[in-house]
């Protein structure tokens, strides 16, 4: 038996009581989430009591065991906590779903763990809502979690977000109270890409703003929770208008009928629609649109339909009818947003399977651009990623995907990753864009650029290691060939693949033809860092030591590396020191007028102003030196600690 409970409609369109039109009742589906002990499970329990949608068995369980744990009122946040664990600890571990009805509307809650190695659990929650409650302790203020799930709720473009500042009660009802941390919120929410947040000040446990005003908040004036949920605007998800349909299932009862089977992912199809049909990249029309209740004169977002076209086209599971107008961006290398789901770190050598819409392709995390620091929203570099960790990341797939930035489509731009071999999600990730090719450079007359035979990313994957530009700048006589050397040959001995660029040696072939004055250097270096890049390219970990006197010309080479990949040491000695050593005798042929144009005597040096690492060799050996670097190469995830 149900105590005054309100049926759950099973249609969209409902007849109200005493009202003579249908009205649609819509659907909202919202997420909970916080700190720990905030009462999110409380809250949702006071909605399901207050709005009678609770059954009697349920309430006579939860009634025992509030008496069974020695509590001396009836424990609604035991409503959703149904793990006995969960029950247990007073926590809430897995996500809890929920449904109720009030006459106004459909509503299915999502309420998420607050605890910081449950993360992944809100992301999940969170992933499908189109309204998320950040419960805010009164006593405690805005807390890191209540940060954290905000800002997810922005990578989510979950387009509404409400602030319950929650335990009003044991804070005396004060408003000073609400007002200090609904100003501290409103500060952080203005960093993130949401709308405005409403506030509500609330007593869960109480009932105080949650279905009924209460007696205790006069001096608020705004909506009680379940009036705002019930107005909200349903459908405000961000969602492109033009037709996607990724193809779950082809199917074919007989010879006469071919029809493509999913769930339309964004905008709508009629027949006679011009679509085209991807991969394949075919334009046909639609003949029909068919469901399980027959033929339709038209299907919208949302809808699982099955779809037949005017012409035989090679279209199976994996693919896309897409709208002929206005179709997907398609790329092999993707800028994304990551969450990382898993308790084992990223590994940048192994190829994940990225699922998208009905979509599998190996692909591999090229590139970490960065972590974002919740707290801060501090952008820091990072050589890995482990659980909890939201960073933007370049990935690489075998095959290219067709897709909508998320910002455009939450459907066609989000991903999972998958790992390979035990099956386990490890991330979710949110499209911002395909990767550009990186600059050519200067290219010859009527030549055709051809992409490489065996991507990098294989080459990395095959050698154990990524692939990077190590550049050594300073005076002859510094040390940038002694320590380029012994680094080489430490990495070698690791079997890391290598390539030396030294500058006598290309003066001897490839610059054998180029003087020293500032035009022929600048030559030099230009050929030196198109060879750098071709070995890059080849998965190779390459050390090109070069006096470079000039910024620009290490700026231009610099240009020619996707970011971070090229890494500036200026390995420097005064002066006097370099002199002294002075292991071919140049200084001193300098400084007699015998050689010209010689650079830290008659030609300028010019310092890197901001290098990615300094190396003083009057004051650190060859061997501390090589140490260091080898050190950074681990900490950037280029090669592995041994």
């Amino acid at each position: 038996m149900q105590r005054d409970v309100l049926p759950f409609p099973s249609r969209s369109l409902e007849r109200v009581e005493g009202s003579d039109p249908y009205i649609d009742l819509g659907m909202l589906r919202l997420t909970t989430a916080g700190s720990v002990d905030d009462g999110k499970s409380t809250l949702i329990g006071r909605l399901l009591y207050d709005t009678k949608s609770i059954f009697e068995d349920q309430l006579e369980a939860v009634e025992r065991a509030s008496n069974q744990r020695g509590e001396g009122y009836v424990n609604l946040a035991l409503l959703t906590d149904g793990l006995r664990a969960e029950r247990e600890q007073n926590i809430t571990i897995d996500v809890a779903y929920r449904y109720f009805a009030t006459p106004k509307r459909k509503f299915i809650i999502a309420d998420t763990p607050g605890h910081l190695q449950y993360t992944r659990n809100m992301v999940t929650g969170a992933s499908l809502a189109e309204l998320a409650i950040i419960l805010v302790d009164a006593r405690k203020g805005v807390q890191t979690q209540s940060k954290r799930h905000g800002f997810i709720a922005s990578l989510l473009r979950i387009p509404h977000l409400v602030v319950a500042i929650n335990k009003m009660d044991l804070v005396d009802y004060d408003r000073e109270i609400y007002e200090a941390i609904a100003a501290e919120y409103r500060g952080f929410a203005q960093q993130l890409n949401v709308a405005e947040p409403t506030f509500i000040p609330m007593s869960a446990l109480n009932g105080d703003n949650v279905v009924d005003r209460g007696m205790h908040m006069e001096w608020y004036s705004g909506p009680t929770l379940l009036e705002h949920l019930e107005t909200v605007e349903v459908g405000s998800s961000v969602s492109i208008d033009d037709f996607r349909l990724p193809v779950q299932y082809v199917i074919r009862p007989h010879q006469d009928f071919r029809g493509f089977a999913g769930r339309i992912a964004a905008g709508t199809v009629a027949p006679g629609d011009p679509v085209i049909a991807l991969p394949a990249g075919t334009t046909t029309h639609v003949r029909t649109v068919e469901s399980a209740e027959g033929s339709h004169d038209f299907a919208a977002i949302g809808e699982s339909v099955v779809v037949t076209l005017e012409d035989e086209v090679d279209v199976s599971r994996g693919g896309m009818l897409v709208s002929r107008e206005h179709p997907p961006q398609s790329a092999n290398r993707l800028d994304a947003t990551l969450c990382w789901m898993s308790d084992q770190p990223l590994d940048q050598s192994l190829s994940y399977i990225l699922m998208h819409t009905t979509r599998q392709v190996p692909a591999r995390v090229t590139r970490i651009v960065h972590r974002i620091d919740v707290d801060t929203l501090e952008e820091i570099s990072t050589p890995s990623l482990s659980l909890n960790d939201i960073a933007r990341v370049h990935l690489t797939t075998a095959e290219p995907i067709f897709f909508d930035p998320y910002d455009q489509s939450t459907t066609t731009g989000s991903f999972i990753l998958i790992h390979p071999h035990n099956y386990g999600t490890v991330a979710a990730g949110m499209i911002r864009s395909g990767v550009s090719e990186e600059s050519k450079g200067t290219t010859s007359p009527n030549v055709v650029w051809e992409g490489w035979n065996i991507p990098r990313e294989e080459r990395e994957a095959r050698n154990g290691h990524r692939s990077i530009v190590l550049w050594f700048t300073g005076l002859s006589g510094a040390g940038k060939s002694t320590i380029a050397r012994a680094l080489e040959r430490r990495l070698f001995g690791d079997g890391v693949q290598t390539v030396l660029l030294d500058g006598d040696q290309l003066r001897h072939g490839l610059s054998g033809d180029l003087g020293f004055s500032d035009e022929d250097r600048r030559e030099n270096l230009r050929r030196v860092g198109e060879v750098a890049k071709l070995f890059y390219e080849s998965g190779a970990v390459v050390l090109a030591a070069f006096v470079s006197p000039f910024r620009a010309d290490r700026d231009k080479v610099r240009s020619l590396l996707p970011e971070g990949a090229f890494v500036e040491i200026h390995v420097h000695a005064d002066l006097e020191t370099c002199k002294e050593r002075d292991p071919k005798g140049l200084y001193a042929k300098a400084v007699a007028g015998k050689i010209g144009n010689f650079t830290g005597i008659s030609a300028p040096y010019e310092a890197p102003e901001k290098p990615e690492m300094h190396i003083d060799t009057s004051a650190v050996s060859v061997d501390a030196a090589v140490d260091r670097i080898v050190g950074q190469l681990r900490d950037l995830g280029i090669i592995k600690a041994r």
